[in-house]
């Protein structure tokens, strides 16, 4: 699965993207952003607070309980704002 980095999570963890394969237990967006903070100290900074944490999958917008299976890409990006 490509996990793609958005505005200050790129800017923390130095890259737009990765490949990974989570383990099976990692079910959630939530899921995965605990297993992404369990593996690299810059992940648990830039994550330390999930609840502010936006997320899509495959290109439509999802909460931090939809499920992760199958994705072929997760967006990681901080809560956005119009203007």
């Amino acid at each position: 699965m490509k996990i793609l980095y958005f505005a200050m999570f790129r800017e923390r963890l130095n890259r737009s993207e990765e490949e990974l394969n989570p383990p099976a237990e990692v079910k959630t967006v939530a899921d995965l952003i605990a297993w992404l903070r369990s593996r690299d100290e810059a992940a648990d900074l830039a994550f330390e607070k999930p609840s502010l944490v936006r997320a899509a999958i495959d290109t439509k917008i999802v909460k931090s309980d939809a499920l992760i299976a199958n994705a072929q890409t997760v967006a990681l990006f901080p809560p956005m704002t119009g203007g």
